[in-house]
């Protein structure tokens, strides 16, 4: 076997946390190596941008930041009592959605905020935001080094199995970008949690986040597989989902899910508002008012307008009340009946990753000095909606400036 090669600064994972981490060293004037084990970067990226790349959501910073949890200890949130608050290294609002969009802006690409805050690229699309990231970045001299896998530690040295056989680095610096435990046939598998556990960093376990439930529909709903929840509301303890989901044959998923999937993962339960912008006493009269000729069935599809939300409340609405109010009442807090959340696998992001307690605020381990980690590697998680893709950017951001302050002060 070779010799180990000198680098100056490392970054394993070219997602979106690494890349961005590259970015911060190259300006910094560090020659950086970024190691990828899948032939192309960014590949999570680029598929969760096939349906339109949401980079972050433009929304006041004290809302934005309420979005994320995690293991991480955290205060009560004054305004509702609950410990809902993010890690420390993700309260910075100076990295935070503003930041997203102005680095955006910056690689050439217009944007634009959606009725919900979302905001995308003007053409919707990952790839071009991207080429115009690694250009820049080539541009920088930062050398991408693909199907380069890191396998773990021999010595002081860091190994990477490569084409043609084994890699041995000997880097300065290193920020770890290598993803949780979600879609791992795109590369994120937590292969390295031994490794790093091996070390004396604590890893919390890997849980699905943004994932879907378990439902075991009766047969009739199968009519309606494929079809989305439109205009309901979702309750879970504290938070309210307004955005669509859909129902399949194996349960439920979407948007609207994900905004509540981390507290119904937890145990909380979960209620559905059919008729949201209606008042129950509202609901009752038109429930009163509906022909009393036509079958229960009719009746509700009728009043509520949509064949679906007829069909759930017959689903786990059961046994339905008679009266007008009471069956107002059970429209408007519909318990939500689920056999757990969806496997991992299938899940969009991960909870859990490195503890808090093992690094400092400039996310540096502290049992490994000189190596820094980011994005989904770490301890929290976030519903989709942009706060994700925020997350990943701003703690790859961190991670890349305590890297550069590391080796500047190697190099004094």
């Amino acid at each position: 076997m070779s010799e180990a090669a000198e680098v100056e600064a490392l970054v394993i994972g070219a997602g979106p946390a690494g890349l961005m981490a590259a970015e911060v060293l190259a300006g910094q004037g560090a020659r950086v190596v970024v190691a990828e084990a899948m032939p192309t970067p960014a590949r999570k990226f680029l598929m969760a941008g096939k349906s339109g790349l949401n980079l972050t959501r433009d929304e006041p910073w004290a809302l934005f930041v309420t979005r994320y949890g995690g293991s991480a200890p955290r205060a009560p949130d004054p305004s509702t009592g609950s410990g809902a608050r993010p890690p420390e290294y993700l309260q910075n609002e100076e990295i935070g959605p503003e930041a997203v969009m102005a680095w955006a802006r910056g690689l050439g690409v217009e944007l634009f905020t959606g009725s919900t805050g979302r905001v995308f690229p003007v053409g919707m699309k990952a790839s071009p935001l991207l080429r115009a990231w690694l250009a820049r970045l080539a541009g920088q001299g930062v050398a991408l080094r693909t199907r380069w896998r890191w396998t773990g530690f021999q010595g002081q040295n860091w190994c990477f199995e490569v084409p043609g056989g084994v890699a041995l680095l000997r880097p300065r610096v290193v920020v770890l970008a290598l993803g949780g435990a979600s879609w791992p046939r795109l590369g994120s598998d937590a292969a390295w949690v031994p490794w790093l556990a091996g070390r004396g960093v604590v890893v919390a376990p890997f849980r699905p986040a943004n994932m879907g439930f378990r439902v075991a529909w009766s047969a009739p709903m199968a009519r309606h597989f494929g079809q989305a929840a439109k205009g309901v509301a979702l309750h879970v303890g504290d938070r309210v989902g307004r955005g669509e989901w859909v129902v399949t044959a194996e349960g439920i998923e979407g948007g609207g899910i994900y905004e509540v999937a981390a507290a119904m993962r937890d145990g909380a339960e979960a209620f559905v508002d059919l008729a949201p912008d209606l008042a129950p006493e509202e609901l009752a009269r038109r429930l009163a008012r509906a022909p009393s000729k036509l079958s229960v069935g009719n009746r509700l599809r009728r009043v509520l307008g949509d064949p679906l939300r007829a069909a759930l409340l017959m689903e786990w609405g059961r046994p339905l009340p008679l009266e007008p109010e009471r069956l107002a009442m059970r429209a408007k807090a519909l318990h939500l009946r689920h056999q757990g959340a969806m496997g991992i696998e299938r899940a969009i992001s991960s909870a859990g990753g490195i503890a808090a307690e093992s690094l400092t605020a400039a996310l540096e381990l502290k049992a490994l000095p000189g190596v820094f980690a980011a994005g989904e590697m770490l301890d929290w998680e976030a519903p989709t909606g942009g706060y994700l893709l925020t997350g990943c950017l701003a703690t790859g951001r961190l991670a890349g400036r305590g890297a550069a302050a590391y080796l500047a002060a190697a190099r004094r």
